[in-house]
């Protein structure tokens, strides 16, 4: 397993925040963000318990008999919550090879038509017969999105704004989203797509990572990183609705997941830091050295960005997931 001192990405470590070593610590993540997109993040404070006791769960889970597993399988949530079979999501119109349940925020459904994205707002589905899964999940994802805001607030100020910048979009009504993941090994030598290259469409992505690797992330020359595990830390990743504040100075870099080989599974859980649905995203006023540094927002057609949160999560959910769209969206599908 790869070392502090050999990570391939930048690597943080958060404690030098709120210490005298704060502004190299800004100017390091300001060039992290701006240059790779990705980076390790250690110093968290993330109990072991935690980072350990979910994986823990996820093994219990995905080793349920398989009609447990469909018991919540996601094709009966409209909010796409619940368990997903192995090559039932898409990405890039291919399907990933992976089993996982996605989890959001605990709420009631709306009862509402319009606009669409209310609709996914609602409740997650749970195994009967394992509720230690919600307990450590929601737990974990408590201290996830801490981590997260604790890096976006960073981001922030090197950035050049205020440390709550960005928090008036991610208050109680925030879109957070957790998927606990199993890839695994190929069935194939040449079937390598894990999860296909692509971007996140939210503000920050947060990675745990098992010791298995996998995680490739696309460089300026088009060829591929691997962001190996290194022990205790989070990988994050910039998302596009953060491209967008910032006029591409910060840029959202394509990433994929290479299947590991036959006979070996891959365990990781990644957290998606949203902001509340309804969020619009305005452009930030950067500093001028850093404004004349922006690259402006990508531009690609099959994945054109909105600048309201709710259109693009709903766009990312639809597009991933055919069958769930099929049976509870067809009237925005069709």
């Amino acid at each position: 397993m790869t070392t502090y001192e050999q990570a391939p990405l930048p690597l943080m470590d958060l404690t030098r925040l709120r210490g005298p070593d704060r502004d190299s610590f800004l100017a390091e993540l300001r060039h992290a963000a701006h240059e790779v997109g990705f980076f390790y993040v250690v110093g968290h404070g993330v109990p072991d318990e935690l980072t350990e006791g979910i994986f823990e769960v996820a093994r219990r889970f995905f080793a349920l008999p398989v009609e447990e597993r469909l018991a919540i399988e996601n094709i009966n949530s409209p909010q796409f919550r619940g368990y997903t079979r192995t090559g039932y999501e898409y990405t890039g119109g291919k399907p990933d090879w992976r089993e996982q349940i996605d989890i959001g925020p605990e709420r009631a459904a709306l009862d509402v038509s319009a606009p669409a994205w209310k609709r996914l707002i609602g409740p997650n589905q749970w195994p009967s017969s394992l509720p230690e899964l919600r307990t450590v999940t929601l737990a974990w994802q408590d201290e996830a999105l801490r981590v997260s805001r604790e890096v976006l607030r960073a981001l922030a100020a090197a950035l050049g704004q205020d440390e709550g910048y960005f928090d008036t979009w991610f208050d109680e009504e925030a879109s957070t989203h957790v998927k606990i993941v199993r890839y695994p090994g190929r069935t194939s030598e040449d079937a390598t797509q894990g999860v296909g290259a692509h971007k996140d469409y939210g503000y920050l992505a947060l990675l745990q990572q098992d010791s298995v690797g996998g995680l490739q992330v696309q460089a300026r020359d088009g060829g591929w990183i691997d962001a190996t595990p290194i022990p205790g830390s989070f990988v994050f990743n910039i998302g596009e609705m953060l491209e967008i504040a910032t006029q591409g100075y910060l840029t959202a870099t394509r990433h994929r997941v290479i299947s590991p080989p036959a006979g070996v599974e891959r365990f990781s859980v990644p957290f998606f830091l949203g902001p509340r649905l309804d969020a619009v995203v305005e452009p930030l006023r950067l500093p001028s050295s850093l404004a004349a540094q922006a690259r402006g927002v990508s531009q690609d057609k099959d994945n054109p960005l909105h600048a309201q949160f709710g259109e693009n999560a709903l766009v990312g959910w639809l597009r991933s997931h055919p069958k769930v769209a099929e049976r509870w969206w067809a009237d925005v599908t069709g």
